[in-house]
């Protein structure tokens, strides 16, 4: 209690108090495990027509009516003006503007027991959102540090220096990696309507209801992006662009870096307060051609859902995905959600069932149970995920599915099978976790050209042959993860917390590989992005 008060006293100090009395329009929530759970409650308990859980991040203009009281739990506020101040806010001013400041420092010491040695982990930075009359907002973070990363992941990483979440890194394990990265945003809904808005800046963008998404998720880094967001009647439709690199052959020089661009778009409906549907598209394609001259596809452009009709019109040279999200929420305790990724398939080759190379899908299936067993506060999901080898691939690598080294969609890339499970119990300001994950992955033959359709970073024109594959061929690499973690919120309106976990880390493979790597930390932290440990 003492620790918590003094916390509390600090940051007030740096900043000022103030409960703001406006609906800001144009501001976006974080995208983050430690705040989605509020939105997954409240959504799931008081479901309406006009919010649409399946993309990320969140417009506050579509959450203003989310109530704290919908959530058995502290958590960091829907309406949070924490460490705020507004300023000219008397009513004869036409212009207010409010400013919030959130410190962040995340700082974690742990020890990993496979080779026995201390780990520690250092980020600071900070968080300013500016917004002004409700229509306008501006959001930037900083953020630096160092990390040590446990030898599961190192293995993974070290070769290509780029770390999840944060992207460029430099050094080594044994000192540590230095990094440093920044978002931010400019949103504008104009004359303060709930209608469009628009945003340009440089962050993240998830699509989906689970804990992975097949369809595009924040496992890469931050990108440059000019998005449209519309919201009319049931629907929601985001239309986005987005500046791209591919690192492949950079071996960690950025001069190496080469251009590439996509065009997404996701078309949402709610059908009823309970039944969701969402549409998904998207265009990879490189920066620059054989003659090295082009740039932005500006056929691209076309904001209208569909983009095959343009992609036929330049020729189809580019890397073209589609999917599909459905949710739906049953007893205002239960909501299921599933995806499917098509990526390139010929339905006679589906149905002569010969295990065309060609025929990419990948799907999800999952569940999340609120209040469960009329426990508030306790949170069940299950989740499944399967995707068939080489999708997310293409003939030329710069056109994958990827940015700066990283998978968009799913970590493991292609060709496996995984199976995840949660339990969640947050009372007051303590919260338990624990997750399980197992996944079969089928891995290429070790020390030899082989491309299996895993490696996302492989073109498909290298695959061995034509028909018979299947889902996790190769090297069947079996991969068992535990993690707990213990939480206690010191200020939750800051997501300031304390963390104690605990990851065991199983791998074996059909070589004989085994591997065991447990490892524990502890932390204190303030940060408000996913960071995830099982790659």
């Amino acid at each position: 209690m003492i620790m918590k008060k003094a916390f509390v006293a600090l940051f007030i100090i740096c900043s000022y108090f103030s409960f703001g009395q406006y609906d800001q329009m144009a501001r976006n929530a974080f995208i983050c495990g430690d705040i989605d759970p509020a939105f997954d409650y409240w959504n799931i308990s008081k479901p309406n027509l006009t919010f649409h859980s399946s993309f990320k991040p969140y417009l506050s203009s579509t959450f203003n009516d989310a109530t704290d009281s919908a959530v058995p739990f502290k958590f960091y506020a829907f309406k949070n003006f924490f460490l705020s101040k507004t300023l000219n806010e008397k009513p004869e001013k036409r212009i207010w503007y409010n400013i919030q400041f959130h410190p962040i420092v995340d700082a974690e010491i742990g020890y990993d027991g496979l080779t026995k040695k201390p780990l520690t982990d250092l980020v600071g930075g900070t968080h300013l959102k500016i917004n002004i009359n409700n229509d306008f907002t501006f959001a930037g973070t900083i953020i630096g540090g160092k990390t040590m990363l446990p030898f599961y992941m190192d293995t993974i990483l070290a070769g290509q220096k780029i770390l999840p979440t944060y992207g460029q890194a430099y050094g080594n394990n044994k000192t540590g990696y230095s990094f440093m990265d920044y978002t931010g945003y400019a949103s504008y809904s104009p004359n303060n309507n709930k209608i469009f808005n628009f945003q340009a800046g440089r962050d993240k963008h998830f699509i989906g209801d689970g804990y992975r998404s097949l369809l595009l998720s924040d496992n890469a880094p931050a990108y440059p992006f000019f998005r449209i967001n519309t919201n009319i009647w049931r629907l929601q439709y985001n239309v986005w662009y987005a500046w791209m690199y591919d690192v492949t052959n950079a071996n960690g020089f950025q001069k190496k870096f080469t251009n590439k661009f996509a065009a997404f778009h996701y078309l949402s409906y709610n059908i009823t307060k309970e039944l969701n549907i969402g549409l998904f598209e998207n265009i990879v394609f490189r920066g620059t051609d054989t003659n090295q001259v082009r740039t932005f596809e500006v056929n691209y452009l076309n904001p209208i859902i569909f983009f095959r009709p343009q992609e036929y019109s330049v020729g189809s040279p580019d890397n073209a995905f589609i999917g599909m999200n459905v949710n739906y929420k049953l007893f205002n305790r239960l909501k299921i959600y599933a995806q499917l990724g098509l990526d390139e398939f010929f339905l006679k080759e589906i149905r002569a069932r010969r295990g065309w190379w060609a025929n990419k899908q990948a799907w999800q299936l999952g569940a999340k149970y609120i209040n469960a067993f009329n426990v508030k506060g306790l949170s069940l999901q299950a989740e499944y995920n399967q995707v068939r080898p080489y999708t997310y691939t293409h003939g030329l690598v710069e056109q994958n599915y990827a940015h700066y080294g990283m998978a968009l969609a799913h970590p493991f890339g292609a060709n496996f099978k995984e199976y995840l499970g949660f339990l969640s119990y947050r009372k007051n300001n303590w919260e338990f976790n624990w997750q399980m994950m197992y996944a079969i992955v089928g891995k290429d033959s070790l020390n030899s050209n082989s491309n299996l359709g895993q490696n996302i970073f492989l073109s498909y024109v290298t695959r061995p042959f034509e028909y018979g594959h299947k889902t996790t061929q190769g090297i069947k690499t079996n991969i068992l993860q535990s993690n707990i973690k213990f939480t206690y919120y010191l200020v939750p309106n800051m997501n300031m917390r304390l963390e104690l976990g605990y990851i065991q880390r199983s791998g074996t493979n059909s070589m004989g590989y085994i591997l065991q790597n447990p490892f524990i930390y502890f932390g204190f932290k303030t940060s408000f992005w996913n960071r995830y440990r099982d790659l």
